[in-house]
């Protein structure tokens, strides 16, 4: 199974964090920032489950869940309240980067097949009680889904002879020969829980002694070791660092052999200040760390390109990045609203003419035009409910839905973004 995973679980239950699913005691007030501090911390990824018991609690956690997806710098699978396909892509909407079904409900068996089809197994968990669940649903969840959570603590090693999906157990032991124990599983991929969820909890720290015992952790592994590379006169490498989502250029700094290694392990960009001659981690201050999603080195080896997650701002001025000051030419917005479109809609199209299994687009164009047009008119419909309420985070993202579904429409009768303009320049 590869690296292991350490997944802290936050519990939300009318708008703050508690200490369990049966346990309403209040752990944190603040449930952004619980969340936040576990991303801090070094934790992989974070379980979210919602315990609401009404519709207006419901929303409040998945606006919770949106701005959790903010602030932190690892991945984020949530669940709890799914009663249906639509509860699931608002949870995905969040930032979600899978929604977990609960297959102690009879239920979830149904769901799982129309949320599939929408949105593809690389999106979806399920959560498991017990093996009976597992034995009497196997070709189900081995076709409908990429992660099962395991709720209870079992005989894990018979996991690898059922079922080949990757697992993590949720347990709430505290005891840590339990938890090196399922780490050492070969059925599991990672461990929640309340161990690794308390609120100091040292994860660099868990993990080196885990390594220690021989389980291999979640980290990057670096295919090229600092004496490898042609350092400058001061003994340090330059980096370019680049925002991975916009390929901006964000800032140029300087590593040592310490915070190369450092940012390896961390995941947190770490840097040697030539002006203060020590290490410092971006970040630790203010609070914009940057964390790490690739890096390269170039032809000489002597330059190191780091794309990033930045939290916040990169430059200390309080500017997104450090290369603010134009000194000569015009500079072109990353985020041109046109070229988003036009990126989307080429997904779109490609889709189309390379089909790929799983994909909610070419359900969409197999099904026909009908299809189409109804969902057109039934996220048309959801946009117009969302601008009746209050909540702008709401219209954005059935805005978005349904831009999303116009353009399969577009690209069905085969019509582009350049048509649209000119329409719209000609009025």
């Amino acid at each position: 199974m590869g690296y292991r995973k350490l997944m802290p679980c936050i519990f939300i239950y009318e708008g703050k964090a508690v200490k369990w699913f049966d346990d309403r005691e209040v752990l944190s007030e603040n449930v952004v920032a619980l969340a936040q501090n576990y991303s801090d911390l070094g934790a992989d990824e974070l379980l979210i489950f919602d315990l609401s018991d009404t519709d207006e609690d419901h929303d409040e956690a998945i606006d919770l869940m949106r701005k959790i997806s903010r602030v932190i710098g690892v991945p984020m699978v949530a669940g709890g309240n799914i009663n249906r396909e639509e509860d699931v892509k608002k949870i995905l909407y969040a930032g979600a980067k899978r929604a977990i079904l609960n297959f102690s409900r009879p239920e979830s068996a149904e769901l799982i097949e129309e949320v599939y089809k929408r949105f593809g197994k690389e999106k979806i968990a399920v959560s498991l009680n017990d093996f009976d669940a597992l034995f009497k649903q196997q070709h189900l969840i081995e076709a409908r889904c990429s992660e099962i959570l395991f709720m209870h603590r079992l005989d894990l090693n018979s996991v690898v002879d059922v079922t080949e999906v990757p697992s993590v157990v949720l347990t709430d032991t505290m005891e840590e020969k339990e938890i090196f124990k399922i780490l050492k599983s070969k059925g599991v991929k990672g461990v929640s829980g309340k161990f690794v969820s308390q609120q100091d909890f040292d994860f660099g720290k868990f993990k080196r002694t885990c390594e220690e015992k021989g389980i291999q952790m979640d980290s990057f592994e670096n295919y090229f070791e600092f004496s490898e590379f042609t350092l400058n006169s001061d003994g340090l490498i330059p980096v370019i660092v680049q925002d991975y989502m916009t390929n901006a250029v964000l800032m140029l700094a300087y590593m040592d052999e310490e915070a190369f290694y450092h940012t390896i392990k961390s995941g947190k960009m770490t840097y040697y200040s030539r002006s203060r001659k020590k290490q410092w981690v971006k970040g630790e201050t203010s609070g914009h760390y940057q964390y790490v999603k690739y890096l390269s080195v170039d032809c000489d080896k002597d330059t190191l390109l780091a794309k990033v997650e930045q939290i916040g701002e990169a430059c200390h001025t309080g500017n997104p990045t450090c290369f603010f000051q134009t000194v000569a030419g015009t500079d072109y917005d990353a985020k041109d609203p046109l070229k988003v479109f036009e990126s989307v809609y080429a997904t779109i199209a490609d889709r189309k003419e390379n089909p790929k299994e799983g994909s909610y687009t070419n359900y969409l164009f197999n099904k026909g035009i009908d299809k189409i047009l109804k969902k057109v008119g039934e996220e048309c419909t959801e946009l117009i409910v969302a601008a009746k309420n209050t909540n702008p985070e709401e219209i954005k993202y059935e805005m978005s839905d349904f831009l999303y579904h116009a353009m399969v429409l577009m690209v069905e009768r085969g019509i582009t973004w350049e048509d649209i303009i000119h329409e719209l320049a000609e009025r």
